[in-house]
């Protein structure tokens, strides 16, 4: 009796460590719908996702989609935020009127959220192509992985 017991109880944890993530990110998307830091139960998901370690996961952002769980982890050039869709940056129009010709404007200057590559052309900053593509909810779309 006591080994069948065990062997139930196996199955039934088994069972529960499959469910809990799919669980944990609908409970989580339910009563947190925006941009928020991951909290301390769903940082081991994120690290596994983005296969870092869980103290990395710490400084991770999440989001909903519907009832999908989305996270980003902040790296030197990943920006978890809302992407800059703007053709017109004040810093980059600067940064050009003292480079008037140079074929790459520095991210320290453009931002790391713009999704453009720029460059100046006579002086002025010039957005060139896309570099990565905006999601519906208008992020960079390749920072973020669903956690399941």
């Amino acid at each position: 009796m006591l080994r069948c017991l065990s062997r139930r109880f196996a199955i039934a944890v088994i069972a529960l460590v499959a469910v809990a993530p799919n669980a944990m990110s609908a409970n989580y998307c339910a009563r947190h719908p925006g941009l928020a830091p991951v909290p301390p139960g769903l940082q081991g998901e994120v690290a596994r996702a983005f296969g870092i370690p869980r103290q990395a996961a710490r400084g991770a952002m999440a989001r909903c989609v519907g009832d999908r769980l989305l996270a980003c982890s902040i790296g030197a050039n990943l920006n978890c935020g809302k992407a800059n869709l703007q053709r017109s940056l004040p810093a980059a129009s600067g940064y050009c009127r003292a480079n008037a010709n140079t074929d790459f404007i520095p991210m320290f200057v453009t931002g790391h959220d713009t999704i453009f590559d720029w460059r100046c052309v006579n002086g002025e900053a010039v957005a060139g192509k896309a570099l990565v593509t905006v999601d519906p909810q208008g992020f960079v779309a390749e920072n973020w992985k669903e956690i399941r």
